[in-house]
């Protein structure tokens, strides 16, 4: 099995690993680093439960080379909360009950917090698309939406803009 050194920069934090070349990113994450609040769904990229960013966009992590991310900025569930405080976004799925049973939170929230990073003030059509390609199994997604939507709306308010 041929490892390669990779360099990547994972929830902020420069990083150069030894990594085999047929690694996927999902087992990058999980098994490499321990970074496990990337789920591990459906192994065929059809239910969003991996997505992470890799620089700044959505990408299905268990049908991704580790080795295709190497120079990039990887960023997982985890980096979103910042010292000890959950983020808007992690804190509108709290309060709105988007969360469910859970499993599918971690794809969800990366997939919103792309879409939040690019429009910080998305219509209802532009949230749906955004989170089209992750399958909750345990709802209609009416709390995921209306976490995302609160989400922007606190966003909005610590920015000083019209909420």
């Amino acid at each position: 099995m041929a490892k390669r050194l990779l360099k990547f920069n994972v929830n902020g934090r420069a990083r150069e690993d030894a990594v085999a070349d047929h690694t996927l990113l999902l087992e990058y994450l999980r098994e490499q680093l321990g970074l496990t609040g990337t789920k591990r769904g459906c192994d065929g990229g059809e239910c969003g439960a991996c997505t992470v960013l890799v620089d700044g966009e959505p990408q299905l992590s268990c049908i991704t080379l580790a080795c295709r991310c190497e120079g990039k900025q990887i960023q997982t569930i985890e980096a979103l909360a910042q010292d000890g405080r959950l983020s808007a976004l992690q804190t509108a799925f709290n309060q709105k009950l988007g969360t469910q049973c859970g499993f599918c939170t971690p794809g969800m929230v990366m997939a919103a917090q792309a879409l939040l990073l690019r429009q910080p003030n998305p219509s209802e059509a532009e949230i749906r698309d955004a989170l089209s390609g992750n399958l909750c199994r345990c709802t209609g997604y009416v709390k995921i939406i209306e976490s995302v939507q609160a989400a922007a709306a606190s966003l909005r308010r610590d920015a000083g803009a019209p909420a």
